[in-house]
C-alpha cells in the first residue's frame, strides 16, 4: 500500500512553543502526509540550564502542545509523532506523542544523552507500535539510535516505519540510521532541527530511509523544510535476504547473552 511519510526539519525560537507550532504547521499546510514526524523538542528548545527551566516548559501527556496536535492531525487526516518535554507527578521526561483520530500515545526516551541526565528521568514506557491508516509506526527518539536494541526491538514488534525525533548535534546519526534500516529491513524517518542554541549547532540533515538503506530524501543542514515521499509500506514486512536467509528467522537469541 502507498503511504505518505513526511519530517519536519524546524529551527525553534528557545522556549517560544506557539511560535515554533506555528511554523512547523506553516510548513505541513504545504504537503499532504499520512505521517509527519517534528523533531525532538520542537516546540520549545532544547539546551536548558537546569531543571526549573525545564519544569517551566514541561506538559503532561494531555496538556495545550499535545491537544494541538491532535487538533491538528485530526483535521488533516493524518498522524504526528513529535518530541516534547513531558510532566508527570515530580518527574520530567523526554518524550514524544504520536497523536492520531483525536488521540495519543506516549513514549518515553530510553537512552538519555548528556546533560539531559541532569533534569530528565529515564523514559519508563518502553517501545511500543501503533498502526497509522493499517501501516506499523514505532517510536524512538534522538540518541535511542545508537543503541541498536532499539530499532531491533521496534521491528520485532512488527514496526513497518520507525519515527525517529531528533535534537543532533554529533555527526553520525545520519549515516548510521541507514545501517538500523538495513539490519532491521524498516523504513526510517529521522526529524532533526538546526541552527545554534546557547552554544549548541545542530546538524539538521533530516532523511527517509527505505529498507534497504536506500536513502530517500535528506535535507540541508541548515534551513528549515519539509519533505514527503511515497513509500510501500508492506515491503518493510520482507525480512528475506537472501532466498535462504530470512532476518528474524534465522536470529539465535541463546547466544546473545553476555
Amino acid at each position: 500500500m502507498e503511504f505518505r511519510l513526511g519530517v519536519v526539519q524546524n529551527s525553534p525560537k528557545f522556549l517560544k512553543a506557539p511560535q515554533n507550532l506555528k511554523a512547523c504547521f506553516e510548513l505541513m499546510d504545504r504537503q499532504e502526509a499520512d505521517l509527519w514526524v517534528l523533531p525532538e523538542f520542537f516546540a520549545s528548545g532544547y539546551n536548558f540550564k537546569n531543571k526549573k527551566e525545564a519544569a517551566k516548559c514541561a506538559e503532561t501527556a494531555r496538556g495545550p502542545l499535545v491537544t494541538l496536535l491532535r487538533a491538528y492531525a485530526a483535521s488533516r487526516d493524518c498522524a504526528i509523532v513529535a518530541g516534547f518535554p513531558e510532566k508527570a507527578g515530580s518527574k520530567l521526561f523526554n518524550s514524544a506523542v504520536l497523536a492520531q483520530g483525536g488521540k495519543s500515545r506516549v513514549y518515553r526516551k530510553t537512552h538519555l544523552f548528556g546533560g539531559e541526565k541532569k533534569f530528565f528521568a529515564p523514559g519508563d514506557t518502553g517501545f511500543w507500535t501503533e498502526k497509522v491508516k493499517g501501516v506499523s509506526v514505532g517510536v524512538m527518539v534522538c540518541f535511542d539510535w545508537f543503541f541498536p536494541e532499539a530499532a531491533r526491538t521496534l521491528a520485532l514488534k512488527g514496526a513497518e516505519i520507525i519515527a525517529h525525533p531528533s535534537n543532533l548535534v554529533l555527526p553520525w546519526a545520519p549515516e548510521g540510521m541507514k545501517i538500523r534500516s538495513l539490519e532491521n529491513r524498516v523504513f526510517s524517518a529521522t526529524a532533526n532541527r538546526v541552527g545554534v542554541e546557547r552554544g549548541l549547532r545542530y546538524i539538521g540533515q533530516s532523511q527517509m530511509v527505505s529498507p534497504n538503506g536506500t536513502l530517500l530524501v535528506r535535507l540541508g543542514p541548515e534551513q528549515p523544510a519539509a519533505a514527503v515521499v511515497t513509500i510501500d509500506a508492506w515491503t518493510a514486512k520482507n525480512k528475506k535476504v537472501h532466498p535462504a536467509c530470512d532476518l528474524f528467522e534465522d536470529r539465535r537469541p541463546r547466544y546473545y547473552g553476555r
